[in-house]
């Protein structure tokens, strides 16, 4: 495949700006200039406050809501099999009518269209998984995953719990984040640390691990960003933070467009997950900004965070052990640990790197035009 020819299609499950939503658009921007590009997205969730779709289209991306074949935990049921059968339909006429050179699935839950993208006869099929995939869904990804003609993989964590016939097949390409415009270094500064946390309020990602660390320290600031999943299990953190004994010390705010405008005061950004993180993109949006990160050592986080020099890990989970490792940071090593943090972004999680991964990943030749 070379930068140039035919409709490229990116089939995506979800319509928010989370981790995988703004992987999606550095996927966008890696593709070459010349090439035709479209994002198809699932029109069966509410419509977000903070949607993707407006930000691809002020970015001149032409986007599409369908029905789509998404696997949803809430399908999996004989009624919802039924309903995905029918969206599974919907999309093969509509490949057989756009007939793209590409098909691209950003996520697991999307990897339905692969092999109904090879029966509409679509020349080149590629898979990126951003989940690690659990041994309860190895068999769905393996029948739908075969059918692809590469297959990315966001970390080794989520590499390696891939079925053994796609985890040979399958590219790491890590993750990255823009730079930002003004990036200044962290600074060592008197009185208490300040720390933040930007997610989904899961059930998994550690809230109620976070806040009961949070009830033993006894003093500095907290931040939490995000809202409820549209789908999914989720944690009322703003009942947690009442139940504390300072609750004023904790700030709960919304899901905002930029999470930064607020983490920027921030000394710290916490990665609190229960459950392994496929790759933890908050991770290197602090690391960007010159934040170090104190995250639950599992998971895409182990290869990010250089335990004592850019972060600190603590056992997931275990509540006693991340107030320990809040409790024992000082201003002066978190500033010294933000400026290790910076210089392993350069090196690793610039934007411009991942292009130039992720086009030799999927078999992309850029050419010197710009889109």
């Amino acid at each position: 495949m070379s930068g140039g020819s035919g409709l490229f299609v990116f089939i995506h499950p979800s319509d928010e700006l989370y981790g995988a939503d703004r992987m999606l658009l550095e996927c966008l921007a890696a593709v070459p200039g010349g090439v035709e590009v479209e994002v198809w997205l699932p029109n069966d969730l509410a419509h977000p406050d903070l949607p993707l779709c407006t930000m691809l289209e002020e970015r001149g991306v032409t986007v599409r809501h369908l029905e789509l074949p998404i696997m949803r935990r809430a399908l999996r049921t004989p009624s919802g099999l039924v309903r995905l059968a029918h969206r599974a339909a919907k999309l093969l006429s509509a490949l057989r009518a756009a007939r793209p050179a590409t098909v691209y699935c950003t996520t697991t839950a999307a990897s339905v269209a692969a092999p109904i993208a090879r029966l509409a006869r679509v020349p080149t099929v590629i898979g990126h998984v951003q989940e690690i995939v659990t041994r309860a869904d190895r068999l769905i990804v393996a029948a739908t995953l075969s059918a692809a003609h590469r297959v990315l993989a966001i970390s080794a964590a989520v590499a390696a719990a891939l079925p053994p016939r796609l985890r040979t097949r399958a590219t790491i390409v890590a993750n990255a984040t823009p730079a930002p415009s003004d990036y200044t270094p962290l600074r060592a500064h008197e009185g208490p640390l300040r720390f933040g946390m930007a997610s989904r309020w899961n059930g998994w990602k550690g809230h109620a691990t976070l806040l009961t660390a949070w009830d033993e320290l006894p003093d500095g600031q907290l931040i939490v960003l995000g809202g409820p999943p549209l789908s999914g299990a989720t944690v009322d953190v703003p009942a947690l933070v009442a139940g504390l004994r300072r609750p004023d010390s904790v700030r709960v705010v919304g899901e905002i467009a930029d999470p930064w405008t607020l983490l920027a005061d921030c000394d710290v950004i916490v990665v609190p997950s229960d459950a392994p993180e496929p790759f933890g993109l908050v991770a290197i949006e602090a690391f960007a900004r010159g934040r170090p990160v104190v995250a639950s050592a599992a998971g895409g986080l182990l290869d990010i965070v250089d335990d004592g020099r850019t972060g600190w890990f603590f056992e997931p989970r275990d509540a006693a052990d991340l107030a320990r490792v809040l409790r024992s940071l000082t201003p002066a090593e978190v500033a010294a640990a933000g400026r290790h943090a910076r210089a392993a972004y350069e090196q690793r999680y610039t934007t411009e790197r991942y292009a130039h991964d992720w086009r030799a990943a999927v078999g992309m030749v850029p050419d010197r035009s710009t889109r």
